[in-house]
């Protein structure tokens, strides 16, 4: 009996193969998102973990002017640190050959012999410093591939006014400069910024720190309080200029690589839930339908002696062998998209071992979930009909009882041709299956929604960003603070037009019990090149007094407009006041505070001390201000906004390809399988009736209009629907990847509807092609042929 059931098993699966293999590939693409993207994300975590550990990546830093080496004891019997280290950093002009524009370099030093320390570096060729050698440097990896320098090469900087030639000995990677991004940039350049590791002993006499250090960062004990630790190396750094201690979640590096975990994350669920729900729609949906269409069958079976147990477990076999092929699919195809998925991480983050892992406990937890779904779908068709006795299941259906539905009463009805009356009634017969079978195409529309949403959020925020907030040509920043008296000098450059200055002064902020470490931003209130605007792209006024709080900082010190923030200084005199909040901007960048220039210097009480400034250039002028700033000793750094833009927008083509076709592909699937299994289920259901039509003489191509006509009507429902469904999915994702490093804006531009729409008519065409095929060969006699 049981091989039987197995024979027809077979012969019916290979029967509705295509509709089986349609169903396996939606489960396929359920099971690949999961893979993909979840496993992704744990791969990167335990990537990330394992460099930490093995690096012996520190907890907390804390940078300052100066101190003695005396003072580490002191720091390393702070309670709660469990080990301290202490260096050099400076940042210094490369001159690269063919860069016009001075590049920046990162000097850092290490320990004149290689022992275990905290930060430790990775070599990946080369060697070593030697201990006493004044001119050897190590580099990192990312800046050595964009630059093609190697072990052996030289490069020239300029450290102090002074020009030197560095010799190449190794090339390495660092825990701290997985995301190496140069000072106030968005993204990596590693054509114009490197990280540069010397010897302690060559770097402190050619910065006068000689027996100092200017930054220290320690390992945290087990029972360590953090916050505890950062007060006590505050009050201990207060005299020496210390800038604020900070945890590892504020660390540049780590909070970018954080917040691509956290975003991550969030997309590793939210997009493969989508998936897997409409997955296991899509299963119950069409296995429901399809075994409703066997009510015969499983009437022959009952009368033949079969239990309702052999019988329901039968038909259970049609979801369980196409989950079974859409997991070994999924499998396959995840494992590879994984892969290529991990490179593009590769890309832009210097993590060691970072290689796809396939996540065996996430593989059986997305079959689970699938096979679930499927048993549901399977179970609700089989459960109808086996309770039916045999006698009455083996006769045929009752008609379903008709009345006229509302759009024809209407009068609707009486403008559309016979054809489309025909539609229409079959639609408003059954008016909840029409439904569902629109909502399956709309989850389709909805994935390319988010899809498309996401690259129209991030050319919103690059257009803002560097067109309308950065409108220089040039920004300039200095090693430390200067004179405004040097703005005259700046005028004086090739090309200049205007000059800006500006001044980050590093604060914390609190409201009671809340506080958080950043930086104000003082600007000129009247400045063209640099202004506050908002998401919407209104200008926002600076206000001549008070400071103007990101939103993001705000609703962390739960302050508005008209409250009161106590602002501690953390340079210079460290004077402390209440500051009035005078407004809030709604950005999508850090979480920055900005004030007007006067403002500012009356709370630091340091007068006319600027960071930098911003510059408008001649045309035609950019290179030789260039070759004029490079020697210039204060400048530590250049930057152009439509070089970064420009790097951004090449980087982005590179991997717009790889994840658009990812979400078309994939919802391109779900739409072929929702519109392709509802038309085969549509005609099996109605096969008499179709073929009764060819028969009193109506042509195939007015046959198969009355077919696909009705799945085109559905699929036109599904698009608004689907629109609708993305656009609140949109909104989701933008509330769940909210970080204090980025946030993405909520702009869903006409393209993004459009192409959307046009993929999904495009993947209902295609199902309409093979439908009409299927229709094209129906054998009108077996089809008419009356049940005995």
């Amino acid at each position: 009996m049981v091989s039987a059931l197995h024979l027809k098993l077979l012969r019916e699966l290979w029967h509705l193969k295509s509709q089986m293999l349609s169903i396996a590939l939606v489960v396929a693409t359920g099971i690949m998102t999961v893979v993909t993207m979840r496993g992704s994300y744990e791969s990167l975590v335990v990537a990330q973990q394992d460099y930490y550990q093995q690096t012996r990546f520190a907890d907390a830093w804390v940078s300052l002017r100066r101190a003695p080496e005396t003072l580490m004891p002191h720091i390393s019997n702070i309670p709660g640190v469990a080990s301290a280290e202490r260096r050099i950093t400076l940042m210094a002009t490369l001159d690269l050959p063919g860069l016009e524009a001075p590049a920046i370099g990162r000097f850092i030093s290490l320990p004149e012999s290689r022992t275990p320390v905290l930060n430790d570096i990775m070599i990946l060729r080369g060697r070593y410093i030697e201990a006493g050698s004044a001119d050897e440097v190590i580099i990192n990896e990312k800046f050595a591939i964009a630059r093609q320098l190697n072990p052996g090469d030289s490069i020239t900087a300029i450290i102090n006014g002074r020009a030197r030639d560095l010799d190449i000995v190794g090339v390495a990677i660092s825990p701290e400069h997985i995301y190496a991004m140069p000072p106030g940039s968005l993204m990596p350049d590693d054509e114009r910024y490197g990280i540069l590791w010397m010897g302690e002993r060559a770097l402190g006499p050619a910065w006068d720190m000689d027996g100092a250090f200017n930054e220290a960062f320690v390992k945290l004990s087990p029972d360590a309080s953090p916050l505890a630790v950062i007060d006590a190396l505050n009050t201990l750094l207060y005299p020496y200029g210390g800038y604020g201690a900070y945890l590892r979640r504020d660390q540049p590096s780590h909070l970018i690589l954080q917040s691509e975990l956290d975003q991550n994350r969030v997309m590793g669920t939210i997009v493969p839930g989508i998936f897997l729900a409409v997955a296991v729609f899509l299963l119950h949906l069409v296995l429901s339908r399809l075994i409703a269409t066997q009510r015969g069958e499983i009437a022959v079976l009952k009368a033949f002696g079969y239990r309702d147990f052999e019988v329901g477990l039968h038909y259970l076999m049609f979801a369980l062998t196409a989950v079974f092929l859409g997991v070994l699919l999924g499998a396959a195809g995840g494992g590879m998209l994984g892969q290529a998925y991990i490179g593009i991480y590769d890309q832009y983050f210097d993590l060691p071992g970072l290689e796809f892992r396939l996540s065996w406990q996430l593989l059986t937890a997305a079959s689970l979930i699938s096979l679930a779904g499927a048993c549901t779908g399977a179970l609700s068709g089989v459960l109808k009909a086996i309770r039916l006795p045999p006698a009455e299941a083996m006769r045929p259906e009752p008609p379903p009882r008709f009345k006229p539905g509302l759009l024809e009463r209407s009068g609707v009805g009486r403008l559309l041709p016979s054809s489309g009356r025909m539609i229409l009634r079959n639609l408003e017969r059954k008016p909840w299956q029409s439904f569902f079978s629109s909502l399956g195409v709309a989850f389709s529309v909805a994935i390319l929604v988010i899809g498309f949403f996401m690259f129209d959020g991030v050319r919103y925020l690059m257009d803002l960003q560097f067109r309308e907030i950065q409108r220089e040509d040039v920004s300039v920043n200095f090693h430390q603070h200067q004179s405004d008296q040097v703005l005259e000098s700046l005028w004086r450059l090739p090309g200049v037009t205007r000059v800006e200055p500006f001044r980050s002064a590093p604060v914390k902020l609190s409201n009671q019990h809340l506080s958080r470490d950043t930086a104000i931003m003082g600007l000129n209130g009247d400045g063209a090149l640099r202004r506050l605007v908002s998401e919407s792209g209104f200008v926002h006024p600076l206000p001549a007094q008070g400071i103007v709080l990101s939103r993001m900082l705000a609703e962390r010190l739960q302050v508005s407009a008209g409250d009161y923030v106590d602002a501690q200084m953390l340079e210079g005199q460290r004077q402390q006041a209440p500051v009035l909040v005078s407004g809030i901007l709604d950005d999508f960048m850090g979480v920055t505070a900005y004030m007007d220039l006067p403002a500012l210097y009356e709370l630091s009480g340091e007068k006319n001390l600027i960071s930098g400034a911003y510059l408008s250039v001649q045309e035609g002028s950019r290179d030789e201000l260039y070759r004029t700033l490079k020697q210039i000793p204060m400048v530590a750094g250049v930057a152009a906004p439509a070089e970064s833009l420009a790097s951004f927008e090449t980087e982005m083509a590179q991997n717009i390809f790889i994840s658009v076709g990812f979400l078309v592909g994939f919802a391109s699937v779900i739409a072929v399988g929702v519109i392709y299994n509802g038309a085969r289920i549509a005609l099996s259901e109605r096969g008499r009736e179709l073929a009764s039509l060819r028969v009193m003489g109506f042509q195939r191509g007015e046959v198969a209009v009355l077919l696909l006509g009705e799945q085109a009507v559905i699929t036109l429902i599904a698009i608004p629907m689907g629109w609708l469904l993305g656009y609140g999915q949109a909104w989701a994702v933008v509330q769940a990847m909210q970080t204090d490093m980025f946030r993405l804006p909520y702009v869903v531009n006409p393209d993004t509807w459009l192409y959307s729409g046009a993929i999904t008519l495009l993947a209902s065409a295609a199902s309409a092609v093979a439908v009409r095929h299927r229709l094209d060969q129906f054998d009108l006699i077996s089809v008419l042929k009356t049940r005995e």
